[in-house]
């Protein structure tokens, strides 16, 4: 984030919070109860905020993470465009081989549950 960004987002909360606190006056609330309930919709907005700022992180849903995943998709693209079908034929043959392994492994153990139950 620029340091402008960071300036404008505190000058537009300053703002939000300033005709928060106008409304609440105009609506008819005095001036302390305006500005302790002005704090309180700032305060609720931050919070709301930070839990989705941990959502996102929790489920590594962020930029970084979206980034870093692009990037080694194109890795992974590009030495896939270099390998020559030769090799790319060999690599599907080990992925298929693995695949069939997996599955027998799989079938294995579900039945040796199926028998042990």
């Amino acid at each position: 984030m620029r340091r402008i960004d960071v300036i404008g987002i505190g000058l537009v909360t300053f703002l939000v919070g300033g005709g928060i606190y106008l409304i609440l006056q105009w609506v008819g609330l005095d001036t302390l109860s305006a500005g302790v309930w002005s704090q309180v919709f700032l305060v609720a907005g931050l919070i709301v905020w930070v839990l989705t700022y941990l959502f996102r992180a929790l489920t590594k849903n962020m930029t970084y993470n979206q980034q870093l995943k692009d990037y080694e998709d194109a890795v992974l693209q590009k030495r896939l465009e270099e390998l020559s079908p030769e090799q790319v034929a060999e690599l599907q043959a080990e992925i298929e081989r693995e695949r069939s392994q997996d599955n027998a492994d799989d079938t294995l153990a579900a039945s040796e549950k199926a028998s042990s139950g």
